[in-house]
């Protein structure tokens, strides 16, 4: 997609955001939005950006002025961020992403992905997913006895079994996926990286392309990540 083509997919989000208020996006605001572009920012992420700005912008009451897309950049970068950590790429070069988000405690990341899986056991999936996650739930609450203030070896066997958990979780996701749900994802992932494809080596290029699946997986079916890296 062109830088062109790009800011108006933006203007034309922006747009329904603001209930048929149309803020065009020139001057200054149009070469901001065209190197979101030029990044490789997707722009189901760039939505979700203006997603995020907006749903803050109208908790605070009713509104006074139309959202402009500069008072989103905030948002978008920082998902661009936490999408390229997920995926493995930088916004640069393609290669591996290096520098880690920062963490919550142990603790507090186990009750977190708890929670979100305690949630799958009221979902409609199938009676064999449900009790997959739930044989996952059950180990996870026998971890998080020991997760607090754990060090040396106890804190690396824990991190061994989340990893372990993790893959198991994204192998259970797959089985539930039916196929066309599979062929949406796949074809979202490969627009997500468009942008990287002459950046990156192939091998890389089929390495991401895998994990911005299993990410849009979980997205889809409200699954946490497990590990704790």
């Amino acid at each position: 997609m062109q830088p062109a083509e790009y800011c108006q997919q933006i203007e034309a989000y922006l747009c329904r955001k603001n209930e048929g208020h149309l803020i065009r996006i020139v001057g200054p605001a149009f070469e901001q939005v065209c190197g979101w572009a030029t990044m490789g920012v997707p722009l189901k992420v760039a939505f979700r950006g203006i997603d995020q700005y907006c749903d803050r912008y109208y908790a605070k009451g009713p509104r006074r002025r139309p959202v402009r897309i500069e008072f989103c950049e905030a948002d978008i970068l920082d998902l661009f961020d936490a999408w390229r950590r997920a995926i493995g790429v930088s916004a640069g070069d393609g290669q591996i992403e290096e520098n880690a988000p920062r963490k919550p405690p142990l603790a507090k990341h186990l009750e977190r992905v708890m929670g979100r899986l305690a949630a799958c056991g009221n979902s409609s999936r199938s009676r064999e997913f449900v009790a997959r996650v739930g044989a996952i739930l059950q180990q996870l609450d026998r971890i998080a006895v020991d997760a607090h203030g754990s060090r040396g070896e106890a804190r690396a066997s824990i991190l061994d079994t989340l990893r372990s958990l993790d893959d198991d979780l994204v192998r259970i996701a797959h089985a539930e996926a039916n196929a066309e749900l599979t062929a949406r994802l796949a074809a979202d992932a490969e627009a997500e990286l468009a942008p990287f494809k002459t950046r990156m080596p192939p091998a890389e290029l089929a390495r991401a392309r895998a994990a911005a699946v299993d990410r849009l997986l979980r997205d889809a079916l409200n699954l946490p990540v497990l590990t704790y890296e």
